[in-house]
């Protein structure tokens, strides 16, 4: 039978994964160069455009497959930090009418930071390699 938090963890993961996917995607789909000038209009580099939109796509997949699980969870936890910060804190927690608020971003961290802690989730690559090393140490 499996474990409630094991499948709550697996749901998390492939939620967040397509969610970041998802929002990368978009940003190269839209013209990264849109991307780029926001950002500098925000006073940061034209390269983290390029950074963020990657680690969004790239990281997104890596996270529903469940591989580099902690490394890609910190990487999607700095950016959510810098969207919170840089964009969206000024609007507040539900927006201003203008601008949605960070609530969402706030939640996708959490998340994020969950599974930097988190010890394992169901139908993960990281959990077959973890299978793979124990069976040899116990050889």
């Amino acid at each position: 039978m499996l474990q409630n938090h094991l499948l709550g963890a697996f749901i998390l993961r492939v939620f967040l994964g397509i969610t970041f996917f998802i929002h990368g995607l978009t940003k190269f789909q839209g013209g990264i160069e849109n991307t780029v000038g926001f950002f500098q209009s925000l006073g940061l580099p034209g390269f983290t455009a390029y950074a963020v939109a990657i680690i969004e796509m790239v990281g997104g997949l890596a996270m529903i497959l469940g591989f580099g699980t902690r490394i890609i969870a910190v990487l999607f936890a700095f950016v959510m930090a810098g969207a919170i910060v840089k964009v969206k804190l000024a609007a507040g927690f539900l927006g201003n009418g203008q601008m949605a608020g960070y609530e969402l971003d706030l939640a996708l961290l959490a998340i994020s930071l969950y599974f930097v802690v988190a010890q394992e989730s169901l139908f993960s690559i990281d959990q077959k390699f973890s299978n793979w090393r124990n069976k040899d140490e116990l050889s």
